[in-house]
């Protein structure tokens, strides 16, 4: 039984030396321009890096879309170094850190897009001195945004004055959807110092 386990553990030890040797191989292919070596990879590991993706986003295009986002950032980032580790445990930590990042900035983005949603509208009935309040923070928020970049400010007003989805402000702007996540998110934060000021006058 001892040398049977023993031989089972030689092989399966092998195996792994194998696999391992062939997805270095296949990432210097794709570091030297083989994009053939890409899709290999993605055949090897895309239900992996989507099912982690899946799991902590929950929502099928933004998994799809980190899991290409993950194999990009392996072809030009070129920080994968089979020495330190296997290439299935570097995409897993990889992805994982990727979803984490995500949630946070969507958690952010919540947060301070609710704060200025109830800045902008006002639904009750105030009274005098609270309506001056509330065109003075309509009129902060415009100025606030004035100062952003112009990619920025038109894919906010998009999506927040005009209702569009960021899939559908990808499609006006004829660019990628991760580039109009980059520009809200960017634009957001830059707003974000000037919500913090209506937030110290509120309290």
């Amino acid at each position: 039984m001892a040398v049977t386990q023993a031989v089972y553990e030689a092989n399966n030890s092998g195996q792994l030396v194998m696999e391992r040797e062939i997805d270095a191989a296949l990432v210097v292919r794709l570091w030297d321009g083989d994009l053939s070596a890409l899709g290999i990879l993605y055949d090897r590991y895309g239900s992996l890096v989507y099912g982690i993706a899946l799991k902590g986003l929950r929502r099928v295009a933004e998994a799809e879309d980190l899991t290409q986002e993950v194999f990009l950032s392996l072809m030009r980032t070129r920080s994968y170094q089979s020495s330190r580790g296997s290439l299935p445990a570097y995409l897993t930590t990889l992805t994982r850190s990727r979803v984490i990042d995500r949630l946070r900035s969507h958690a952010t983005q919540q947060k301070y897009l609710q704060k200025w949603h109830n800045n902008q509208s006002g639904v009750d009935s105030p009274t005098p001195m609270k309506h001056i309040t509330q065109q003075e923070r309509r009129t902060l928020v415009r100025q606030a945004l004035t100062t952003l970049k112009a990619r920025q400010r038109e894919v906010l007003e998009l999506s927040y004055y005009q209702g569009q989805s960021q899939r559908d402000i990808a499609e006006h702007l004829g660019v990628p959807l991760g580039t109009v996540k980059s520009w809200a998110r960017r634009g957001l934060l830059q707003l974000r110092k000037q919500l913090d000021v209506l937030r110290e006058d509120d309290t």
